[in-house]
């Protein structure tokens, strides 16, 4: 997901919110009046939503974060995934991800940058619904092991478990996606796509590169939580609601990962271009170590870098966005839940 991300840790338990003390005053007519809390009263404290918040509450969040995260920056994947293609039958070289934006969109137009974009956001939907989920549910236990006190650590774990169960999930979306992304593969439209990968390599193609994918999102999501975690702490002690915390903080916790997790990246979009790549060692290639062995052969250490900048440029705005996102719904879900007390 992607990314995505979860809530801020925060020292309580459950949602609170202040209420300043009801100060009896006296009317015209020396009747007790008790002043009523406005809704400028209220503190809400929403950094971990209520024990009563149902399930629906994160799946909600969680998918409208991981849409927003994975559509908005759809075309630098796009360059990513095209610069990372190892064996291709094009003859296009990308330079920069500049270089490639102009070239992809003239030659074989606009629409060209959101070719595959429906899979994504089909899957990641559900996706991340489950991973926000898991991840909120994960963090408790971990926060509670570790003596109630939520840190990077709790928040980075939490993370890592939350990924293998969306992946399972996203993972076929993503072969659907990276097959589209490509240039001359030929496939109408997801369906499409999806249809000829299963008659042609089997169900297989689908979760080739699901190990490889864990062995890169394990790290990506531990390192961008952990890294969320001790940036949003470091911009905003206080733990208030902040938009701009947020944007910062999640946008810095995906470029960190992102950029230090390219080498995989680089591995997984092998393996799962495989079946569209004009050469034969390519196509055969069905682990991590495979791709590893044929990337170094034929591109030497700087093909584990390829896709790196739009990678990182993708990924501090889309982040960002998937944090951003979550946090509001949380804080939108907590802001209502304190008001029914009243």
């Amino acid at each position: 997901m992607s990314s995505v991300v979860s809530s801020s840790s925060s020292s309580s338990s459950s949602s609170k919110f202040a209420v300043a003390a009801a100060m009896p005053t006296l009317t015209h007519s020396n009747e007790v009046a008790v002043a009523t809390p406005s809704e400028a009263d209220m503190e809400y404290d929403y950094e971990e939503l209520p024990e009563t918040s149902p399930l629906t509450m994160h799946l909600i969040a969680g998918a409208a974060a991981g849409i927003m995260e994975h559509s908005v920056m759809y075309p630098f994947d796009i360059v990513k995934t095209r610069m990372q293609v190892v064996g291709s039958s094009s003859s296009v070289v990308y330079s920069g991800v500049t270089q490639a934006l102009r070239v992809i969109s003239t030659t074989e137009g606009v629409r060209s940058l959101w070719r595959g974009v429906m899979s994504v956001i089909l899957g990641a939907g559900p996706a991340h619904a489950v991973y926000f989920a898991t991840y909120e549910q994960t963090k408790k236990v971990f926060t509670t092991a570790a003596g109630g006190h939520a840190n990077a650590l709790a928040a980075g774990a939490a993370g890592g478990v939350a990924t293998i169960v969306s992946d399972a999930l996203m993972n076929p979306f993503d072969v659907i996606k990276q097959r589209m992304q490509l240039a001359g593969t030929g496939y109408r439209n997801i369906v499409d796509c999806a249809t000829k990968v299963l008659r042609n390599e089997g169900m297989r193609a689908f979760y080739v590169s699901y190990p490889t994918t864990l062995m890169m999102n394990m790290p990506f999501q531990s390192i961008q939580f952990g890294c969320y975690d001790l940036f949003r702490r470091s911009l905003n002690p206080t733990g208030v609601y902040s938009p701009v915390t947020h944007v910062l903080a999640g946008g810095m916790a995906g470029a960190v990962a992102a950029a230090l997790t390219t080498p995989i990246d680089c591995c997984k979009t092998l393996l799962q271009t495989r079946g569209a790549s004009a050469d034969l060692e390519v196509r055969a290639a069905s682990s991590m170590a495979t791709a590893a062995r044929i990337i170094y052969r034929q591109q030497g250490l700087a093909g584990f870098a390829k896709g790196m900048k739009p990678r990182v440029i993708a990924n501090f705005p889309a982040t960002a966005i998937s944090w951003t996102t979550y946090e509001y719904f949380k804080w939108m879900i907590s802001r209502r839940d304190a008001k029914r007390h009243f």
